[in-house]
């Protein structure tokens, strides 16, 4: 072929692409096309979700003030990684707003939504360990620190699965695969659903054994070191705190599963309303539960020993306190 015929061939491709592209639909704006089109059928609320948005930003600032100033690293890390995800999923509901069209902007949203709960479930997961160890390790059926391992193993798979279904679904140009993707992150969500109530359990079982010990007069399997915090009206409301954020949490999972269920056009999943009650409110509330009864605060100087395991302190021959030497007793 020789060169001028080479050339009109490009051109005339050249011609046609441009045709092409000319006389493909230009993409949605909320001025060109009916919000039916959208990936959501309404522009999200931007006073609603900059409110709760600017919640979790201040929340994050005094969970990160309390984890430097009393050294709960874990506890922090899992809780602001959590408020991060909820911060990052409202910014996805801003830029909704801005273009309801847009698959990565629902994305932005739809995935760190999904699974910052998971994460903030951990922090209550380490938490409940400790809580274990100062009210009687004794009673419960399980080893404090397997509260830890059990759980934030379970809160990891449901996170991978969640993760997994959100990366398949964001890199997704087919429905089927799209759906293939939210299939599984409800499958993450049931399994942190179930891993909770299995928690609930757990938890409930040693409430009761603690409960019966203590009418019977026979609750002296309790660490000596933490009688000054068992007697504390802080590590009282403490422990309803964990467990009225752990609810709240797992009733804003159940509307979750609820809401992916049927897709992305049913009509749960495009209910604002619905979405403002059960997702913002409920875990706005879990964390300023967690923040205000921050186990900082609680635990004090305890929180490493009650993490250890440890129940007693044994003073040096001198009783200064810089020979105190903390001691674990096998459980």
């Amino acid at each position: 072929m020789d060169p001028a015929t080479m050339l009109t061939l490009v051109a005339r491709e050249a011609t046609r692409n441009r045709t092409a592209i000319m006389q493909r639909p230009p993409p949605c704006t909320v001025d060109t096309c009916d919000l039916g089109k959208g990936i959501i059928r309404y522009r999200p609320t931007v006073a609603g979700n900059s409110i709760y948005g600017a919640c979790f930003i201040v929340l994050l600032f005094i969970q990160l003030y309390f984890g430097i100033r009393k050294k709960t690293w874990t506890y922090m890390t899992a809780v602001c990684l959590g408020i991060l995800g909820e911060i990052v999923g409202y910014g996805g509901r801003l830029m909704l707003y801005n273009n309801p069209f847009n698959m990565n902007n629902f994305l932005v949203y739809l995935v760190p939504l999904t699974i910052a709960p998971a994460l903030l479930t951990g922090g209550i997961y380490v938490c409940l360990s400790r809580v274990v160890v100062v009210v009687g390790a004794d009673y419960s059926r399980i080893k404090p620190k397997m509260y830890t391992y059990i759980f934030v193993g379970c809160d990891l798979l449901s996170l991978i699965l969640q993760s997994i279904g959100g990366a398949i679904a964001s890199i997704s140009h087919k429905q089927k695969t799209t759906d293939l993707g939210v299939h599984i992150m409800i499958a993450g969500l049931i399994s942190q659903i179930a891993s909770m109530l299995i928690f609930f359990g757990l938890w409930g079982d040693f409430a009761i054994r603690v409960r019966k010990a203590k009418r019977s007069g026979h609750l002296n399997a309790q660490a000596p070191l933490y009688d000054n915090l068992r007697a504390a009206r802080m590590f009282h409301w403490f422990q309803w705190s964990l467990f009225i954020a752990t609810a709240l949490i797992f009733v804003r999972s159940v509307y979750r599963v609820a809401e992916l269920w049927e897709g992305f056009s049913s009509h749960l999943a495009n209910d604002e309303v619905t979405f403002m009650i059960f997702e913002g409110p409920l875990i706005i509330t879990a964390v300023v539960l967690m923040t205000v009864y921050h186990p900082g605060r609680v635990f004090d100087d305890l929180w490493i020993a009650a993490g250890k395991g440890f129940r007693f302190m044994r003073h040096g021959d001198s009783g200064s306190t810089d020979k105190i030497e903390l001691v674990e007793r096998d459980h």
